[in-house]
């Protein structure tokens, strides 16, 4: 190990834990709210089995608005917000707020566009056996699209990881924030880069087993 990681062995070990926080906090917002929303945008577009406009515009327009802020205005607009519910705006705590926001207008729109791709006879298979709204979503829904929902999810996950670079500006840390910190301001170039390969390396992990999940779960 270079002699310069050994050095920085404790700091790099927090920053890591920190970017594994922010991310971890990203995907159970996308997972518990993001899949859901996307569900309903697409159940209440015009011709699905719940079609309602009201729905559909106002979810379809929070998310449009949400996905079109740049990352770090979003971060800075949600300042005040993030201290009202957290009580502090500083943090990798406060991070997560305007982290899981952005988790969730993003990857509910991959799970719209992934339910968009079944097939209208899966849909009319299903109505014709008098399934339930629940029944057609879990049953059908999910179960033709859990390899899309994985890609998706996976593509989501190095998307946080991207944005969690960013927190550095309200203190939220992490593998970015260390880089920037440690190896840019300081001139440690050296540093820098192996924070990089780190960050390629941990992408790299997630996108492999993400394409192999959904490779084995694939029905078709």
């Amino acid at each position: 190990m270079p002699d310069i990681l050994v050095q920085y062995e404790a700091e790099i070990w927090v920053s890591i834990g920190e970017t594994f926080i922010m991310v971890g906090a990203s995907l159970g917002a996308a997972i518990l709210l993001g899949l859901p929303v996307g569900t309903l945008l697409f159940l209440c577009r015009k011709g699905e089995v719940i079609e309602n406009r009201l729905v559909f515009t106002v979810l379809n327009l929070l998310v449009n608005i949400i996905r079109s802020f740049p990352f770090l205005l979003l971060v800075v607009f949600l300042i005040p917000f993030t201290r009202l519910i957290i009580g502090t705006a500083i943090g990798t705590t406060a991070a997560i707020v305007p982290l899981s926001i952005i988790a969730i207008a993003h990857y509910s729109r991959l799970v719209e566009q992934s339910l968009l791709d079944v097939p209208k006879g899966v849909m009319e298979a299903a109505i014709s056996m008098g399934a339930s709204v629940k029944e057609i979503v879990f049953k059908f829904l999910y179960v033709e699209t859990r390899s899309g929902l994985v890609l998706g999810l996976t593509t989501s996950i190095i998307s946080f990881i991207s944005y969690s670079t960013i927190m550095g500006v309200v203190g939220g840390g992490g593998i970015g924030d260390f880089a920037i910190r440690y190896g840019y301001q300081q001139f440690k170039t050296d540093l820098m880069i192996y924070m990089i390969i780190i960050m390629i390396i941990l992408v790299q992990l997630i996108q492999f087993t993400g394409t192999t999940i959904a490779r084995i779960i694939d029905k078709r």
